[in-house]
């Protein structure tokens, strides 16, 4: 690789290449080795995972994008900064290659070992991990790691898009409809219109029109197959709940194994900024929440299948069977449902004919891009609504906020209805309902209708964003568990008078949160009567496990 005469260190405006101190340089020598490096060297590349935590005591390091092909250069750092981003962490393969710049050396810190010293030194921990944690928004913000070339019309380019967006992989959309010399390229490698999307990988691997499960397997995601394996406790669902059940059951010694059939974070994880959770004053975006909890789970040994779905419920010999994708079972001592809910969809007769290029239903940095400076609708008038507005606004041209009700304030929170009534981009519609769907190939106009008046109006827009509400996950569990009316689980006395056979009848159970199967618990937005918070979804979550506990203290 050709260098500059004269390496510039890259500044650091955001935090995310801090120097360590004389005095943690200290306390991570003894549990690495010095080495020296030579220029050209590669400390660790692009598509391979990163077993080793560097820190750059002399010379000069650069963080290559398209290492051997495109070598583009994001970073230049000398002596006292860390390399690395949260791969090291997770364990999952690089979006970037780590090659010397000029002579010097390193501290070379085995992973594993990283990963105890900072959870036993806070102010450590918490320096790598946001750092780490900054690295990897700019990442994904430059467009880095693999690319996916489809058209913007097509539901399978908008499927992996979201899939590389709520599991946080860095990546660049290229967009046939407007990049000719793209669909050059594809007709050059013998790609069919039918065989789009495509990714392209490290410049080399080309899948065409993929699945998630294989994406994942592609990029490094720690997807591992299931076939039939066993553990102490399975949670299914990443949401608050299952992340926050995850972490005091791998902490309190159980062998415990996470599925979801999409990734971490669940619904919480769609939001751009929650604001009313305990300990983060200026808020914390669900991306970032869902991030940490895994990380903090991953580092106590519990294990995630992401994407592995759930697909059916039985009970052998006293264990919980859960069926998985393509036929791989898991076996489970003890099992916690924290499936969540979906958003419900808005009863409009067009609406599947817009749904794969012009409706959403979450509000991430993915779905604004899709927007960017475009006339758009947002339907609903909860909290997530609300917020979804605000977010938004910072991106499209101008936002329609359409409510059912004649006032923010009947469903969402005083604070953020003050926020939304004050913001000049947002104009809010109350008494408004959407009763048609305009448009070709990507939606152009929404046709809403006041329910006191009953006059109609046409609302340019080029995207939908729904927020009306959701229902639970849990057509999966067919009959095997007691269900209320809505398809919400019945937990505790609620389980006991559903009159569902098996359920426990001994002293004190069914356990709070115990299901109408003993052993099987649930927890989070898919419980029937819970509270559709973010906190009190992690509380019931860890809840659970020490229900648990109790559980197999009893003898089962």
């Amino acid at each position: 690789m050709r260098w500059p005469p004269e390496l510039c260190e890259t500044p650091d405006p955001q935090g995310a290449y801090p120097r360590l101190s004389d005095a943690q340089l200290q306390a991570l020598a003894p549990h690495g080795e010095r080495r020296r490096t030579r220029r050209d060297e590669v400390l660790y590349a692009e598509g391979l995972p990163c077993t080793e935590f560097f820190a750059i005591l002399a010379g000069k390091v650069a963080t290559v994008e398209g290492f051997g092909a495109e070598d583009q250069v994001i970073g230049v750092h000398g002596a006292g900064r860390f390399l690395g981003e949260l791969n090291v962490l997770t364990g999952q393969v690089g979006f970037v290659t780590g090659v010397v710049a000029e002579d010097g050396e390193v501290l070379a810190v085995p992973a594993d070992a990283l990963r105890r010293l900072v959870a036993g030194d806070p102010a450590l921990g918490d320096l790598i991990l946001r750092a780490y944690l900054i690295r990897r928004t700019m990442l994904i913000g430059l467009g880095a790691g693999f690319r996916i070339i489809g058209s913007r019309f097509s539901a399978d380019s908008r499927r992996l898009r979201e899939f590389a967006a709520r599991n946080r992989l860095p990546h660049r959309w290229i967009d046939l409809e407007q990049d000719e010399e793209a669909e050059r390229f594809l007709r050059s490698m013998g790609v069919t219109p039918q065989e789009t999307p495509v990714v392209i990988w490290r410049g080399e691997r080309v899948l065409r029109n993929p699945s998630n499960a294989e994406l994942a397997q592609a990029v490094g995601l720690l997807a591992p197959r299931v076939q039939e394996t066993r553990c102490d406790l399975l949670v299914i669902g990443a949401g608050p709940a299952g992340l926050a059940a995850a972490v005091y059951g791998a902490s309190e010694g159980l062998a415990t194994t996470v599925l979801d059939d999409v990734a971490t974070g669940g619904q919480a994880g769609t939001s751009s900024r929650i604001e009313n959770y305990l300990g983060f004053p200026s808020g914390i975006s669900g991306g970032e929440l869902a991030e940490r909890a895994a990380i903090q789970a991953g580092k106590f040994g519990a294990r995630f299948c992401v994407p592995a779905q759930a697909c059916g419920l039985r009970l052998d010999a006293g264990d919980h069977i859960v069926t998985v994708g393509e036929g791989g079972t898991i076996h489970a001592r003890t099992l916690i449902v924290a499936t969540g809910v979906r958003y419900r969809r808005l009863d409009v007769g067009n609406l599947e004919r817009f749904e794969p290029t012009s409706v959403y239903y979450a509000a991430t940095m993915f779905e604004a891009q899709m927007c960017e400076r475009d006339p758009i609708v947002v339907v609903g008038g909860g909290n997530s609504a609300g917020q979804a507005a605000l977010f938004l606004a910072r991106h499209a041209a101008c936002v329609r906020l359409l409510v059912r009700e004649d006032a923010l304030s009947r469903n969402m929170s005083r604070y953020l209805a003050v926020e939304i009534e004050r913001h000049s981009q947002i104009q809010i519609m109350p008494n408004t309902e959407v009763r048609e769907l305009m448009g070709e190939e990507r939606l152009a106009a929404v046709i809403a209708e006041n329910n006191v008046t009953g006059e109609r109006s046409t609302i340019e827009a080029r995207a939908m964003f729904i927020f009306i509400g959701a229902e639970p996950y849990t057509a999966w569990l067919a009959d095997e568990i007691a269900l209320d009316p809505r398809g919400y689980i019945l937990t505790g006395a609620d389980a006991t008078r559903s009159g569902k056979e098996g359920v426990p009848d001994s002293a004190g159970r069914p356990f709070p949160l115990e299901t109408s199967r003993a052993g099987v618990f649930a927890a989070g937005d898919v419980r029937s009567g819970s509270v559709k918070r973010v906190a009190a979804a992690v509380g019931e979550g860890a809840m659970a496990v020490r229900l648990i506990h109790e559980y197999l203290h009893t003898g089962e």
